[in-house]
């Protein structure tokens, strides 16, 4: 049985590796000059076949790696097998972990006492800072790959906190352009489709949130038939999806008619026990949002008069006045816990950008202040030519003339 779901997470990560055009040009570069020799580096991040690509490129730098999951459900099992077995590296996640095992992998990282940390969602920078301070000091720096996690960190540095650099992976403009509205877009339906087998066109569809990724939600769920609400707190995002084309209202209003609702936020109690009162029999939650704390589950469980488990990924809850709502995952990250993730060439985009970062940290990080710091735009865009170079694009470059027009003040001439 371990032979053949190795072989299957081997096929995963041959195929990941075939079409990650940009990591693999950076690997390759990186194999030969090894710039992380010796440096060891702990890792939570969704464990699948993309991240395994990020993993097996930092070693392949010479670094040391040791990687858990930053999500209880994310976990490809026969991915972490195959890194094992046909990688060598120490990886400690599998899908299902209960709270406490999740915590028990990230402290196995903690462990290792990494020099280098990447994390998903600041669970292990958090853990170093609070209860594992004892490894604190060995840590030189870290990456930080998703919004709720840099939103986490900078109120760490606000308040003197965070004790060292930390680069905002998320914020690079060719990761949150194109991971976050691209790859969530995406994902997230991949994910509700996958757990549910339901039809998107025709529906109400409540997107809460219009950053990168509610938009791309909105845009993706829009596309394919459904007519969408969109809920905001932040006057400017919400008249942006007006002027999209989209319906905007209070999440109380939207609910009342909503079919789907999609949580796109990075904040907690999105969805409330005043919203559930509202929604009509047969609503179906499901959340992309880091953190399983949009939509409200605890208060589901509480009221409902029975729970059951109609599909691999699907609860149902029966009210007490007969309605039936319907919770995908848990109402954690159904992009990853239902779905396959972010497709692979936008995940090869962001990688990229983990591995320059981590490089750039080990280069500099005795010369960076502790806090959040923002990705160099050298390395947004060197991602972003050799982007364009595996698609075959060429694009025009401004003459000498041109840049010193542009730069210059007495400009009309």
């Amino acid at each position: 049985m371990d032979k053949e779901l190795s072989e299957k997470g081997l096929l995963r990560l041959q195929w990941a590796e075939a079409h990650m055009h940009v990591l693999r040009s950076i690997r390759e570069r990186m194999k030969k000059e090894r710039p992380l020799e010796g440096v060891r580096i702990g890792m939570a991040l969704h464990t699948e076949a993309k991240t395994g690509m990020l993993a097996i490129t930092l070693k392949d730098a010479g670094a040391e790696i040791r990687l858990a999951s930053c999500n209880p459900l994310s976990t490809d099992d026969s991915v972490a097998l195959a890194l094992r077995k046909n990688y060598g590296l120490e990886v400690y996640a599998k899908k299902g972990e209960t709270q406490e095992e999740y915590y028990e992998n990230l402290n196995k990282v903690i462990d290792f006492h990494p020099d280098f940390v990447i994390d998903d969602g600041a669970d292990l920078i958090v853990e170093l800072h609070s209860r594992r301070r004892d490894a604190l000091g060995n840590v030189k720096g870290a990456n930080e790959e998703t919004t709720t996690g840099v939103m986490r960190l900078r109120s760490m540095a606000e308040g003197g906190r965070l004790e060292f650099p930390v680069m905002a992976v998320n914020d690079a403009k060719m990761k949150f352009l194109f991971d976050n509205r691209y790859g969530t877009g995406q994902s997230a339906l991949d994910g509700w489709m996958t757990a549910t087998n339901l039809l998107i066109a025709g529906k109400r569809v409540v997107v809460a949130g219009y950053g990168w990724c509610g938009k791309g939600v909105a845009s993706r769920a829009k596309g394919m038939g459904a007519s969408v609400i969109v809920t905001e707190v932040d006057p400017i995002r919400a008249i942006e999806a007006k002027m999209d084309g989209f319906e905007v209202m209070p999440m109380a209003e939207a609910v009342k008619a909503a079919d789907i609702v999609f949580t796109v936020t990075g904040c907690k109690d999105i969805v409330g026990p005043e919203h559930i009162a509202l929604m009509k029999d047969g609503c179906v939650l499901g959340n992309s949002g880091h953190f399983d704390n949009e939509i409200d589950r605890r208060y589901l469980e509480e009221v409902a008069v029975s729970r059951r488990k109609v599909r691999d990924a699907v609860t149902e809850y029966l009210l007490g006045d007969g309605r039936k709502i319907y919770l995908i995952a848990e109402g954690r990250l159904m992009n990853l816990a239902a779905g396959q993730g972010h497709p692979v060439e936008i995940m090869d985009m962001s990688f990229a950008i983990q591995a320059l970062c981590t490089e750039h940290l080990v280069k500099n990080h005795t010369s960076m202040l502790n806090g959040v710091h923002p990705v160099p735009k050298e390395i947004d865009e060197m991602v972003a030519r050799l982007k364009l170079q595996s698609m075959g694009v060429s694009i025009d470059k401004l003459t000498e003339e041109q840049r010193r027009y542009l730069e210059g003040w007495e400009q009309g001439t």
